[in-house]
């Protein structure tokens, strides 16, 4: 076999003159359609119009172009089948031995803002991904190409034998129904979301990879980095690395989180996170002095952590990060004296990630959380607490600083594993006990960590007490103030220990579960 007659046409033009033209030279007919069709024959390439082939113009705005049997009988005739050498000898068909086309660009209309649905419909091929799909099953005599990146591994094996290996031919295959299932997947999430049906009765998920790490949560797993399609800014797939070696699994996972708690905040804020947990958060006036705050909350947890601020780092703040070892910082920017200063350590990471200091809040999207031998799919926890929402429940009301610091350990506590327990001073965590078997324990490990910054401090619980002891702990250790989701069939108990102790205590209605 030998590829005498090639079929391109593409949306993505990148490299095509320069492969086509190469395909011509070696004596290959090229066929082609509409836009590709007019640069080729601009640059010099012979070309010959689909029209050609198929005896039949192109109409409806290019709708109908290739779906026609002069093009699919070529592209599905089994080679070696004396009926199918008959039929195409019969009808007068000739053999399509090679197909290059990449699809109407739609996950690139759904991603422009405000994109009108009409014109979301109208970026869906219907003729690519049936040429791709006919070609990729007879991958046997036929070769395809939909990714730019293998145009000059083909022509290389056509300029040396003419044809292309039956092992690149099964390798272009499967990459084509990955990139078709992925092109599916896409449209049925869009209109599945314009229909208001979050969970259809089959969910499809698509992702791009990024990269492939080094190995996943332990060195002996496997494991890779993929990112959404058109993801919203101010995560960590859309970071842009400055410095620093590859990030590890785990790497990634911590910066999520701490990505995930900074965008709680408005004001300057910095958090630092240990294994998926957050071990130091603090707010103020100025991103130094978040910093100060959250490096304060523990000293020493922080150590080898990940630190992210929604501010630029400045120089001030560079120098004090300077000074201990982190894996990880990542801000919305970091000035050039800032770079600098951190740039000396040669294995620190530093992320920039655009839009931090802008998306405090943010609206719910599905997440994912595989099981062995299925899924679970939930929208994220986009819950933001506001002071109107909170119902006093003690005879004591929470002045108006408590409210404040109770607000900021509300938000923190969402983050941490359940069941979690947070305490909050001078706008910083003071304490946090996280992922514990039972409440009591969560708040013993918070308010060990505390020691004396316990008194005076507000308790933020992720879920409600199911009895008085943890309200009597936090009064032992002088605490003064608690917001909790409430809804226990003991509340009156924890209602009655924090009036006998002077806490002013609230509820949400709300609990924030985080396994």
């Amino acid at each position: 076999m030998a590829i005498k007659r090639a079929l391109i046409s593409v949306s993505d033009k990148t490299g095509i003159v320069e492969f086509a033209s190469g395909l011509a030279k070696l004596g290959v007919e090229i066929i082609s359609t509409g836009g590709t069709q007019s640069l080729l024959k601009d640059k010099g390439v012979p070309v010959i119009g689909i029209s050609e082939v198929t005896g039949f113009p192109e109409i409806m705005d290019g709708r109908v172009k290739t779906l026609h049997p002069a093009v699919h009988s070529g592209l599905l005739a089994v080679r070696d089948n004396e009926e199918h050498q008959a039929s195409m000898k019969k009808l007068g068909l000739d053999y399509i031995d090679l197909v290059v086309v990449n699809l109407y660009p739609f996950a690139e209309t759904i991603a422009k803002p405000n994109v009108a649905y009409e014109d979301a419909i109208e970026n869906i091929d219907i003729g690519g991904p049936t040429m791709l799909r006919s070609a990729a099953k007879n991958h046997a005599f036929v070769s395809v190409v939909v990714d730019a990146a293998d145009y000059a591994k083909v022509l290389e094996e056509v300029q040396e034998t003419g044809d292309t290996t039956l092992e690149t031919r099964k390798r272009l295959a499967a990459k084509v129904f990955r990139h078709t299932g992925s092109y599916d997947a896409l449209i049925a999430d869009y209109l599945s979301k314009q229909m208001g049906e979050p969970y259809p009765e089959r969910y499809t998920v698509t992702y791009e990879k990024m990269q492939e790490l080094r190995y996943g949560e332990n060195p002996h797993q496997s494991a890779a980095f993929y990112r959404k399609p058109n993801a919203a800014a101010g995560n960590i797939t859309t970071a842009e690395q400055l410095h620093g070696k590859e990030l590890s699994f785990n790497n990634i996972n911590d910066a999520n989180t701490a990505l995930q708690i900074v965008k709680e905040f408005s004001e300057p804020a910095v958090v630092a996170v240990k294994h998926m947990n957050p071990c130091g958060v603090g707010i103020g006036t100025s991103v130094l002095e978040a910093y100060q705050k959250a490096y304060a909350a523990d000293p020493t947890s922080i150590f080898g952590g990940i630190v992210a601020a929604n501010r630029a780092i400045d120089k001030a703040t560079a120098q004090l990060l300077h000074e201990i070892f982190l894996e990880i910082v990542i801000a919305p920017d970091f000035t050039p004296e800032a770079l600098d200063i951190l740039s000396k350590k040669k294995n620190i990471r530093l992320l920039k990630v655009v839009g931090l200091d802008t998306v405090a809040g943010r609206k719910a999207e599905p997440v994912v959380t595989t099981v062995e031998g299925g899924m679970l799919v939930q929208d994220s926890d986009a819950y933001q607490l506001t002071e109107a929402d909170l119902k006093v429940v003690s005879e004591r009301q929470p002045t108006e600083e408590e409210m404040k610091q109770l607000l900021f350990a509300w938000k923190v506590v969402k983050h941490v594993k359940s069941n979690a327990i947070v305490l909050v001073a001078d706008d910083m965590t003071v304490g946090v006990g996280a992922g514990q078997m039972n409440r009591v324990g969560a708040a013993k490990i918070a308010i060990e960590q505390a020691g004396d910054k316990a008194k005076g401090s507000v308790l933020s619980s992720d879920a409600f007490f199911p009895m008085g002891d943890t309200l009597e702990m936090a009064a032992k250790a002088g605490i003064t103030a608690v917001i909790q989701p409430g809804g226990s069939i003991k509340d009156e108990e924890s209602i009655r220990v924090a009036n006998e102790n002077g806490i002013a205590m609230v509820m949400t209605g709300v609990r924030h579960f985080k396994h």
